[in-house]
């Protein structure tokens, strides 16, 4: 089998186009999260906090006034509540979906017993009562 064919192959099965689709609209979903965290949610809690802009925060801890070294912790936090807001849209969509699912999904009725053992069920009542 030749590369091209295999490589085929592997395109053709429906975990792989899945796989694809998910991280397109993922990707989409993510930028769409980091635009509702920076422009909605975080400007009222920067006014909240006294104005500030979380982005802008920096810790400087050396170097010279030309090349001044900062650890930029105002993107990490930004970047931790972008987080924290697509894990809670993305469970809240797994539980969506979960109970759909078992909405769709009617209980199997139990499948009736077979006949030796309805018969044998039977005697054993028949036992306790003390008829035999």
């Amino acid at each position: 089998m030749s590369l091209f064919q295999e490589f085929r192959t592997f395109i053709q099965k429906g975990n792989v186009v899945d796989l694809a689709v998910a991280v397109i609209i993922g990707g989409a979903f993510g930028k769409i999260v980091s635009s509702v965290v920076a422009d909605v949610i975080m400007p009222p809690i920067g006014l909240l906090v006294g104005g500030v802009n979380f982005t802008s925060l920096k810790l400087a801890i050396g170097g010279t006034a030309e090349a001044q070294v900062t650890l930029n912790y105002g993107n990490f936090l930004q970047a931790t509540f972008d987080f924290l807001i697509v894990a809670i849209a993305v469970f809240a969509m797994v539980k969506t979906v979960n109970s759909m699912k078992k909405k769709e999904e009617a209980p199997a009725a139990a499948p009736a017993p077979p006949e030796d053992v309805v018969l044998l069920r039977e005697i054993r009542d028949l036992l306790k009562q003390g008829k035999c």
